[in-house]
Order: C-alpha cells, then sequence, then structure tokens
C-alpha cells in the first residue's frame, strides 16, 4: 500500500452507522491520511505507522470527523473584534465604561459601533441613548444585541439618523419610545435597526478580509472545518471571494445570500450570477449555493411569530418578516433555481409558515435532492412536528440555547407562558422522528465551541446545573446522537456526501479532542480541549 503521511493511533469515531446501536460511532484504532484524504483504517492504518511522515498518538483522547457549523455568521464575529469589547460584560455600567474606553482609546473613529451586549441586563431589553451618552455624547454609537435583531445606539446616532418622536414606525421594526413618544435608544427588527445602521460608513476590502481570517482560525481551534455563513449580502460574497483569492479561508464555507421580502424578485438573477461567481473562482473552500429567509424574529424582542398573542403583549403575535404567501412563492422560485432553502423560524407561527413554504416547493417543483433547512426550531406546536420528517426537513438546531438561561427565565418564558415555554428546541422529538438534526451556533450570538453546544443537548442543563434533573429532559439527546448532529447531520446539510463518514477516500477534515466525549461526566464535556484539527489532511490548529 501507499505509504501514508499522517497516522493516528488511539481510538478513532468514524461516525459509521454500522455500531450505532452500541453508541460507539463505528470506533476503530487507527486511521491514516494520504494526499488529505482518509487512507486506512485500524489495522491496516497501524500497519502504515512504520513509514509515516508523523503519527500522533490519540492517548486517551478521540479523533473523529471535524465539526461543522450549520448556521452561524463568521464575517460578524470576526468584526466584533474590531470594536469595544462587550460581548460578555455584565451590567450596563460595564458596558458603558467599556464603551467609552474604547472611544477615548480611538480618536480617529467616526463611529463606534459594537456587538454583543446582553438584552438581559435591562427590564424588557430595552435601553437608552441616555446611558450611552453618559460615555461618548459627541460621537454616534451603534451597539448590536447578542441576537443581532436589535440595536442600541446614543443619541448622536439618532440624530444623524433622524429619527425623532416624528419617526414613523417601519413595516419591519419598533421604535421603542418613551411616554413622551420620543426614542429611547433601542430599535427591533429589519427596517428600524436599518434607520441607524445604513448610516455607519462601510468597511473596505482589507478589513472585511481580516474579519474573514479571524473567524477562520478562531473555527479551527474550535475543531470546525465547514461552516454556513447564514446572512450574506453583496458586499460580503466579494470579500469571501477576496479571502480565497489570498488564501485567508482556513476553512470551508458556504454563504446563504439573504432574500428580502421586498426585493426578492429582483434578487432571482444576481443571486445566481453570486453563485456561478463564487463557483468559478471560490476555489475548493467556497460555495454559494443556499439563500437564507427570516420567517420572523426573536422571542425575547417580542418580534417571533406566534399562533397565539405574548403574555406581556396582548395585542400582538409578533413581527413575521414574510407574509406566508409571499415567503412560499419566494422559496418556490429560489427552489426552481437549484438553491437550498434555509429559513430562520423561531415562533410557532413561524416555524408553520417555513414548513408551509418548503411544502409549496415540494409539492409544486420537479424532485430534486433539496435538502431544506429550518433553523433555531425554538417554539413548534405539536401538530407541527410529524411534517419535518415528512418534507425531509433538517432541523438545525442552535443547542446551547436548549438551557434555563437569564435569556429564557428573564425575557422568553415570562412573554409566551409556560405551557409555550415546554415545546422549546424540540431535539429528542424530531430525532426520534427520523428527522435529520444538524448543530450550529449562530456565532456571534452565542458562542461558537461545539462541545458547548453538545453539553447542553446532553444535560438540558445550565453549566452551573440547574436544574439538576434537565430542563425540559424528555427532549435531550444522547452523546453520540449530539456529537452526530454536530458532524454527520451538518455533513448531509452541506451536501457533503463524501464527509458522512470518516471511510477511505473520505476528506481527511478531522478533529483530535483530549477527551472521549462519550466517556465523560456529561457536565465535564465542554472542558475536553482541542489539541489539533485538521482540513483536508493539512493542520489548521494544533495545540
Amino acid at each position: 500500500m501507499t505509504a501514508a503521511t499522517l497516522v493516528f493511533l488511539g481510538t478513532v469515531r468514524t461516525g459509521s452507522a454500522t455500531r450505532a446501536a452500541t453508541g460507539t460511532g463505528g470506533d476503530t484504532t487507527a486511521l491514516a491520511v494520504r494526499d488529505g484524504r482518509v487512507l486506512a483504517l485500524g489495522d491496516e492504518a497501524r500497519a502504515l505507522a512504520r513509514t509515516a511522515d508523523e503519527v500522533v498518538d490519540i492517548g486517551e483522547g478521540l479523533l473523529m470527523a471535524a465539526f461543522g457549523d450549520g448556521h452561524a455568521h463568521p464575517l460578524f464575529g470576526g468584526l466584533e473584534s474590531f470594536g469595544p469589547q462587550i460581548k460578555e460584560l455584565d451590567s450596563v455600567d460595564a458596558i458603558v465604561t467599556e464603551v467609552g474606553r474604547w472611544a477615548e482609546r480611538h480618536p480617529e473613529a467616526q463611529w463606534i459601533v459594537g456587538a454583543s451586549y446582553d438584552p438581559a441586563l435591562a427590564p424588557d431589553g430595552e435601553f437608552d441613548a441616555r446611558w450611552l451618552d453618559a460615555a461618548v455624547p459627541d460621537r454616534p454609537v451603534v451597539l448590536r444585541a447578542h441576537d443581532y435583531h436589535t440595536v442600541w445606539c446614543n443619541t448622536e446616532a439618532l440624530r444623524r439618523a433622524g429619527v425623532t418622536e416624528a419617526t414613523p414606525e417601519p413595516r419591519l421594526g419598533w421604535i421603542v419610545r418613551r411616554a413622551d413618544g420620543s426614542p429611547l435608544g433601542t430599535l427591533r427588527e429589519w427596517h428600524a435597526c436599518d434607520l441607524v445602521l445604513d448610516q455607519v460608513p462601510g468597511r473596505g476590502e482589507d478589513e472585511l478580509v481580516e474579519a474573514i481570517s479571524r473567524a477562520g482560525h478562531a473555527y479551527a481551534r474550535a475543531g470546525i472545518t465547514w461552516v454556513q455563513d447564514a446572512w450574506v449580502e453583496p458586499e460580503m460574497a466579494d470579500a469571501y471571494l477576496a479571502a480565497a483569492r489570498r488564501g485567508s479561508l482556513p476553512l470551508r464555507v458556504d454563504l446563504a445570500q439573504r432574500a428580502d421580502p421586498d426585493r426578492w424578485r429582483g434578487q432571482l438573477g444576481p443571486f445566481a450570477a453570486t453563485r456561478a461567481r463564487v463557483a468559478a473562482d471560490g476555489g475548493e473552500l467556497l460555495t454559494a449555493r443556499t439563500v437564507k429567509f427570516f420567517s420572523d424574529g426573536v422571542v425575547e424582542g417580542g418580534t417571533a411569530a406566534m399562533l397565539a398573542p405574548y403574555l406581556d403583549a396582548p395585542h400582538s403575535c409578533g413581527m413575521p418578516v414574510w407574509e406566508p404567501s409571499a415567503l412560499a412563492e419566494a422559496v418556490r422560485a429560489f427552489d426552481a433555481d437549484g438553491f437550498q432553502t434555509h429559513i430562520h423560524a423561531i415562533g410557532d407561527a413561524g416555524v408553520r409558515a417555513a414548513l408551509d413554504a418548503i411544502e409549496s416547493a415540494t409539492v409544486t417543483n420537479p424532485a430534486w435532492d433539496r435538502r431544506p433547512v429550518i433553523t433555531h426550531v425554538q417554539v413548534v406546536d405539536p401538530t407541527d412536528l410529524p411534517r419535518f420528517a415528512g418534507l425531509g426537513v433538517i432541523a438545525n438546531f442552535e443547542p446551547l440555547w436548549a438551557q434555563p438561561d437569564p435569556l429564557q427565565t428573564e425575557l422568553s418564558i415570562p412573554r409566551i407562558g409556560a405551557a409555550r415555554a415546554e415545546l422549546q428546541y424540540p431535539m429528542g422529538e424530531l430525532a426520534r422522528d427520523g428527522v435529520r438534526l444538524s448543530f450550529g451556533s449562530d456565532w456571534p450570538v452565542s458562542s461558537h465551541a461545539p462541545l458547548e453546544g453538545i453539553q447542553v443537548a446532553v444535560t438540558r442543563r445550565t453549566f452551573t446545573g440547574e436544574p439538576a434533573d434537565g430542563w425540559l429532559p424528555h427532549q435531550r439527546l444522547t452523546v453520540d446522537q449530539a456529537l452526530t448532529a454536530a458532524t454527520t447531520g451538518v455533513a448531509h446539510q452541506a451536501g457533503a456526501d463524501d464527509r458522512l463518514t470518516l471511510v477511505p477516500g473520505a476528506p481527511a477534515d478531522l478533529v483530535l479532542l483530549s477527551a472521549d466525549p462519550r466517556a465523560a461526566d456529561p457536565m465535564e464535556i465542554r472542558h475536553a480541549r482541542v489539541l489539533g484539527t485538521w482540513l483536508g489532511g493539512r493542520a489548521t490548529h494544533r495545540e
């Protein structure tokens, strides 16, 4: 047999279904790599260790297929490192102090732009412009909440955008106002946020490429080799192409171009042109085969589309981004052009509209391997659960969210009530129905580290252990199910059937963990270290 360039000795999880019932994930004892692909497994691979260029002792750890991220925003994540570092701060005062400190260090910045603050730090998630004015009164400040559906800005930003008490409510969005009608400083959803965001100077290509590179290296350190960028505008596609040309992409990325409900018909041609341009110039790491739709907003902001009104706003069932019939028409059109459908759906009405749209495309258009995705899948009416399997929908979960953290206890559950709260993130039920699950992070909305989400999927507990029996414990996954969702499930979503399992001939996209999550205390899974990540047999991270 041809000599191997790299041999791993120890426990290897191949992801094969042949031993799924035992929870082993098709384990073997060695794996050999040559020319970027798996060359051999088991005893055959062990025999190649004598002549290999490098031998890696797995020790007590685990080698497995690299993780994927089925829903994220890498460019946004990279850009966050350019502004005030507010993500982990736990009070309004701490955020304001950091913004003031950053502004003082960067007098050249015309606008101070940052993310991602925790919306649970203020009552009802409503933040006052005057709090930021105390630190920066003379330059506009724009901060995005970590859900990226809400903006907090100072008075100068509102002034530059012309947002006053006389500004009418936009069609898609809310201007949170004081009692006298003046804008408070919190803007919710697309058109309201864009009143200010459209005034922010754009970033140059070099900055965008640097953001992509930073994001890619963060992903490599987390053991990830493929990401679905789930919100791509035209200038972002250009930046990704530039990154590919410069060799600044340390991972595989698929671009999901965002369909706009007000102008989607005019996007059909440009989206197809971008897909063709990326196929021609993006190299082997970059594709653009997906279209992203936002069915609704978010529960914590009161904008997720619900079948019944919110408890704290009996006049409101949220804010659908599309009328259901329009969403179905647009999904049919892009599906007919061979684009994969990727729909953000949070509320039970949003999920139903997404399922209806996919069903419409399935019934109307010719059959093809469409692999439609509904992402987030937060609140699902029980009558809609069987439709996922029937329509072949991939349920993309952000598993880190399936815990009773302050976002749940202080904002979401009070808004939807206990009965609907118990319908959230039905991973276990959909898995039992045979639905394909994939995992994502929605980074930078939440941590991009897969092992953190896997731990929550398995325990349904916070990192401090609450509740002891798990939150909605019937929705827990086994460790092997969670690992599969983060690897094979994402590969299936990506259309990468050659990366479903580690078998001879498969691309050597690998991650080496310091401990086997299947043998760990479930509350310790996230503490396993990523010792190495390989993309097509090439190391992109080594501890």
